[in-house]
């Protein structure tokens, strides 16, 4: 990309909604402004149809916006280096209330933010332009020079016919991978425990029992998908300071948060259609889990203990709600196994943010409620619940009832050391800070999880044998 000529009187204009964001300010700001009252959600739709000015002045007041982790084009802002080098002035042009664009300019320190319409003092091929061309082809066609930040041919072909364009910066294309990303289908994989009351239960011959447990499968995956997206947009602020959930689509700018509005409210509707289908009671069971999830991105997500406590809450109701669209009664051993393992697994994520967090030479992880002297704390109720799992399923292997469901138990028994070994590995790699943030993501790519997993379904099944 060329430079700029040196030693120029005139100067730069970058216009910041349509060239220097690579995200939507408006929206973020927003569910930042919902995150302080939850109860706000529900006045959304009516705030998206009315005048937005009064709502932006409003929360302008109430909301900041950290500008040192909001997401913006690189190419852009070595333009705006190099003119500042050069001994240009540089002015960003802005809608954004004072509020916010006073806090933009300590960011770029050195340049001045000024309104839209004061660009037109500058007069015709007063100033030299950054835009998209689509939204601002009145100060395109006013500039001297003009930079692109566009895809659009047609916004490049029409600035072109009434401006001296100088260069195009192409934005990144969203392909269906990075959607898939966003709503993170690898971790539907946590829905297949919906299966296991029909799987506990030995009524996988049931065609009508898989039709049910697939149906619900679906809804949770969907339902699931769409709180992740409303979660990435309550937490977008805090994911950028985090080392790896800052290249998550929506906290690195590569989806538009009116995108992710419609992808999530498509993935919702889609669930409670399913659900509906399946039966009543289950789609109660997907409101609860849905309530419980918004709970937690809202709120609870910060207090501690409850977090994890809420966490292996969200695994095990996917067991129940298995359990009520297939109509099979769950077991206590069922769900006191559960409740326990589950327990484990969040505190391990939790363990590892932490790790990562006094990796970073903090004291507390954003959006959390832990700090990095809590670690033996969180280390100890860990391990101690992934044990209080594997003594659950011993009892219950040793419960004179499971000869009922598994005539020869004596197979069942290498299953409560393959589970000791999986918690103490999972343990030890959390503690070596090896772990993923997810431990489900971990064991999806772990080849001794997955060893395990098919040992000890291997044993279940021998044992099922008469």
């Amino acid at each position: 990309m060329s430079n700029v000529a040196s030693k120029d009187d005139v100067p730069l204009c970058v216009n910041c909604e349509n060239a220097l964001f690579k995200t939507q300010i408006f929206y973020e700001a927003l569910f930042l402004y919902i995150r302080r009252n939850p109860f706000y959600i529900f006045l959304l739709p009516i705030w998206l149809l009315q005048d937005r000015s009064a709502l932006i002045h409003q929360m302008s007041k109430d909301v900041q916006i950290n500008w040192s982790t909001v997401p913006f084009c690189e190419r852009v802002v070595e333009r705006v280096r190099a003119a500042r080098n050069d001994g240009r002035r540089v002015f960003l042009l802005t809608s954004m209330p004072k509020a916010w664009s006073e806090m933009l300019s300590n960011e770029f320190a050195g340049s001045e933010v000024i309104s839209l319409s004061e660009a037109a003092s500058f007069g015709s091929r007063g100033f030299d332009y950054i835009g998209d061309g689509r939204r601002d082809l009145a100060l395109c066609k006013s500039a001297r020079r003009v930079l692109l930040v566009s895809s659009d041919r047609a916004a490049i072909a029409d600035a072109s016919a009434v401006s001296s364009v100088e260069s195009v910066v192409s934005k990144e294309r969203i392909g269906p991978l990075t959607f898939l990303k966003m709503i993170r289908v690898h971790q539907w994989v946590k829905n297949l425990l919906i299966w296991v009351p029909l799987l506990a239960a030995h009524r996988l011959t049931s065609i009508r029992g898989i039709a049910l447990a697939t149906a619900a499968f679906l809804s949770f995956s969907f339902c699931a998908s769409s709180v992740y997206v409303l979660n990435d947009l309550l937490d977008i602020e805090s994911d950028r300071q985090h080392a790896r959930k800052r290249n998550r689509p929506l906290a690195a700018g590569k989806i538009a948060v009116h995108q992710a509005l419609v992808v999530g409210l498509l993935l919702f509707v889609a669930a409670a259609w399913l659900a509906l289908r399946v039966s009543s009671l289950f789609t109660l069971t997907v409101g609860i889990y849905f309530a419980m999830t918004l709970a937690y991105s809202m709120r609870l997500k910060r207090q501690v203990i409850v977090d994890v406590m809420l966490l292996a809450a969200l695994y095990t109701i996917r067991v129940v709600a298995g359990a009520v669209a297939t109509t099979v009664v769950p077991s206590f051993w069922l769900l006191a196994f559960s409740m326990f393992l589950f327990l484990s697994l969040a505190v391990v994520k939790r363990y590892s943010e932490m790790l990562v967090t006094l990796s970073q030479d903090k004291q507390y992880a954003a959006g959390r409620g832990y700090s990095v002297e809590d670690l033996p704390v969180l280390l100890s109720l860990g391990v101690s619940t992934g044990v209080a799992a594997i003594v659950v399923l011993a009892l219950y292997i040793n419960d004179p009832t499971t000869s009922r469901l598994y005539p020869t138990t004596i197979w069942l028994w290498p299953v409560p050391p393959l589970m000791l070994y999986w918690v103490s590995r999972v343990w030890m790699k959390a503690h070596r800070g090896e772990m993923h943030d997810d431990p489900v993501v971990f064991a999806m790519r772990d080849w001794q999880s997955l060893l395990t997993v098919v040992l000890g379904g291997l044993c279940f099944a021998v044992a099922a044998m008469p």
